[in-house]
């Protein structure tokens, strides 16, 4: 008979109720624990954890899970009861007096419902404002009531609002996030935060504003390395706010071309009366407004104006039309996983590098006591190094002598970039149904990964024997490399057609005819196909490191981080990760922003690298702004491009020797197969699982590939005849098939 009660109960448990989805993920969240937690006390994936508190379309636990985490949720709902509809409306509680007897002061701040940042635990709620837009990340349909903790007054206040206590495990001195989104909203000053918070602000000045950002905001970021130096305070000035503070909603032409205000507008007297400075960039869409450092102390803050196109739209999408909430909430997420914004993602990119790697650090006491400022080992110090003649791009000082029309060839120029290479489809191929596009994912930052870069400037040699560990650049012949037959492996060569391979050393994949300058990554490839080389000069390196590898962690892991908050985890099957990827966009379009602007970080960071003249009356021959720069380094970004482009090209040939398919078109990250059926699984030789071991695999992980586009054989047949190019790059449309010159900013 137990038996049978057994198995009635077990029925039962089978069945056991569930909240919905959203109070699911609602409880979870208000005791703080993560997808992660609950997937390893169930011994079930993350992924699936996370489908059980989708919104759109929630999964159902089985078995013995959905006994277990009806219980989890059964307990949580005892610890933390929703809110009833009468408490929602009734709104906060009138803060206590002081034992004065006089009025309660309170601090400038008000909240609404929403968690705080990653890593942060809420902030307690002072009066509630109706803010507009999304909650932040990760927040409950409906949020637990805080509780309510006084602390000392502030200098800006407001009646029935109340200091909040810090936020636990973060510094208190930036308690209120990294940044702030200032609007106006009836005729009052509002900063929204991320993670819910809302201040008032007195100020009645950009002055004034700069001045209560610095002594009563709290806003700023932790440095990220130890010699560093911690972030400047962000404020988002909205149209609104604009107004409010004398400023224009909108740049004229003219100061668009500059990219500043007039240097006599009233706000930059206003600025200047107050004893503030700006940096040589003037009032533009990236301000930085400061006073000279005392000491280790510093007033710095940075104005970012969406309206004045801070916000590229090529990489942070309608981030500059959001509600201020929710741009609070987008940049927020983007400073607490990457950094708080300096600039474009390209300026942000490089600047994470340095603040990752500080060019100096405090050295040990000497006889005194005292502590001196010394080069910080692994960085790239304080001064700008010149770079090798081959290296330097054309119109550098290093080539003032050249005559004003010479174009230099592969022997006097290194000439590392991306694959553009695309050939006509063979008989075979235009059987075919279909042409598949696949994308590396954050191929440069997987490029970067490990790789092995100078810190100091080169050393000229002659007749070198080439080292693989060695950065830097060496001319050396090429050409009697033959594809057709090359190692891919220990011992083991392949027979390919070579035909209807690009050449790894060129980024048109033509194959080299003679002496060419290459990047170590490509050399080394060159002898890993099974040739050898002899180079007749070189400019080397002897001081390197791996500066990029803490770079390339903080945004692969930003990136996987966001990925998976919109559903795509880094341990899904090829089926399930095709799947999640198809309507990912759509669960959370403002994260899908944070992705998009992750990405133009890890390209316009290398890309700044190597900045070109930009105006200011420059001619060949004379130096730019970007030369006085550390971080100017062309070799670094040639590195990471020829190893971004050897990766490609090893999984290309990896796959061309285990299935005898070949790529029709390959455009920097994204390679295109000819197959007959429409998915990445019809191109990619997945066996019980497993993918070839080498070459390409589908998933989130950098260096992965994902579902770039399916189009027909026809379209691009079509494609290539209307505009008579039969090898027109076929990869540049996949996407969608719309065939354009419109910059996407990839």
């Amino acid at each position: 008979m137990s038996d049978l009660f057994d198995a009635v109960d077990a029925l039962v448990a089978s069945r056991a109720p569930l909240p919905p989805a959203e109070e699911r993920k609602r409880l979870r969240t208000a005791h703080g624990l993560t997808l992660d937690q609950v997937a390893a006390a169930l011994k079930v994936r993350r992924a699936t954890v996370s489908g059980w508190e989708s919104a759109k379309k929630p999964t159902e636990p089985r078995g013995p899970e959905r006994e277990a985490y009806a219980r989890l949720l059964k307990q949580l709902a005892e610890l933390y009861p929703a809110p009833s509809a009468k408490e929602e409306q009734a709104g906060p509680v009138p803060a206590p007096a002081v034992a004065t007897g006089d009025p309660a002061p309170a601090d400038a701040r008000t909240s609404f419902p929403g968690p705080a940042p990653e890593g942060e635990a809420p902030t307690p709620a002072g009066n509630t404002r109706a803010a507009p837009g999304r909650p932040p990340l990760g927040a409950p349909a409906t949020a637990p009531r805080p509780t309510r903790t006084p602390g000392p007054p502030s200098k800006s206040r407001r009646p029935g609002a109340e200091r909040a206590a810090p936020k636990g495990g973060t510094d208190p001195r930036f308690e209120h996030g990294p940044l702030a989104v200032v609007d106006v909203v009836d005729g009052q000053v509002l900063a929204y935060c991320p993670g819910g918070l809302v201040l008032d602000v007195p100020a009645k000045s950009i002055p004034a504003l700069v001045d209560w950002t610095l002594r009563e905001a709290r806003l700023g970021q932790p440095k990220l390395s130890g010699p560093g130096k911690d972030a400047d305070p962000l404020l988002v000035l909205t149209e609104a706010a604009l107004e409010r503070y004398g400023l224009p909603t909108t740049l004229s032409d003219e100061e668009r071309l500059v990219g500043r205000i007039p240097e006599g507008h009233k706000v930059i007297g206003q600025l200047a009366r107050a004893d503030w400075k700006l940096t040589k960039r003037g009032f533009g869409p990236w301000a930085r407004i400061y006073r000279p450092a005392t000491g280790s102390a510093r007033a710095c803050v940075q104005l970012c104006v969406p309206s004045w196109n801070a916000l590229d739209v090529r990489h942070w999408g309608n981030a500059g039309q959001l509600p201020p909430a929710e741009l609070a909430r987008v940049l927020g997420v983007y400073a607490s996983r990457v950094m708080t914004p300096r600039g474009s993602t390209a300026v942000t990119g490089l600047e994470l590098m340095t603040a990752l790697h500080p060019p100096t650090r405090a050295s040990e006491p000497d006889a005194d006591g005292n502590r001196h400022s010394e080069h910080n080992p692994g960085s790239l110090g304080r001064e700008p190094v010149d770079c090798a003649p081959c290296e330097a791009p054309d119109g550098h000082p290093l080539l003032a002598d050249l005559p004003r029309f010479h174009v230099r060839g592969p022997g006097e120029k290194l000439f590392e970039e991306a694959y553009d290479w695309a050939r006509p489809l063979t008989d075979d191929e235009c059987m075919r149904r279909n042409l598949v596009g696949i994308d590396v994912n954050m191929a440069f930052a997987a490029g970067a990964n490990g790789l092995i870069v100078g810190l100091s400037a080169p050393t000229h040699v002659k007749a070198p024997v080439f080292d693989p560990k060695l950065p830097g650049s060496w001319l050396v012949d090429l050409s009697h490399i033959d594809l057709s037959r090359v190692k891919t492996g220990k011992d083991k060569w392949a027979d390919l057609d070579a035909s209807l391979l690009p050449s790894p050393f060129t980024p048109k994949g033509e194959h080299p005819e003679g002496p060419a300058w290459y990047a170590t990554p490509t050399v080394a490839y060159a002898v890993e196909l099974g040739y050898a080389v002899r180079p007749l000069e070189a400019y080397v390196r002897y001081e390197n490191g791996r500066y990029l590898d803490n770079w390339y962690q903080r945004l692969r892991d930003a990136y996987l981080g966001t990925m998976a908050d919109l559903g795509v985890d880094a341990d899904l099957t090829p089926e399930d990760f095709l799947t999640a990827m198809a309507d990912h966009r759509t669960r959370d379009p403002e994260l899908t922003i944070v992705v998009s602007a992750v990405k133009a970080t890890v390209k316009g960071g290398l890309g700044k690298l190597r900045e070109r003249p930009r105006g200011d009356g420059w001619r060949p021959g004379e130096p730019w702004r970007a030369l006085s720069r550390p971080t100017w380094r062309p070799d670094i970004r040639a590195a990471v491009i020829s190893r971004t482009r050897v990766n490609l090209h090893r999984k290309i040939v990896k796959h061309a020797a285990f299935t005898g398919e070949y790529p029709v078109a390959v455009l920097s990250d994204c390679v295109v197969y000819a197959a007959d059926g429409e998915s990445p699984l019809d191109v990619l030789p997945y066996r019980d699982g497993k993918p070839l071991p080498g070459g390409f695999k589908l998933g989130v992980n950098p260096g992965l590939v994902k579902h770039e586009g399916t189009q027909s054989v026809l379209w691009g047949e079509e494609v290539r005849d209307r505009f008579n190019a039969p090898e027109l790059n076929l990869a540049r449309y996949i996407k969608d098939g719309t065939v354009t010159d419109v910059d996407n900013g990839e």
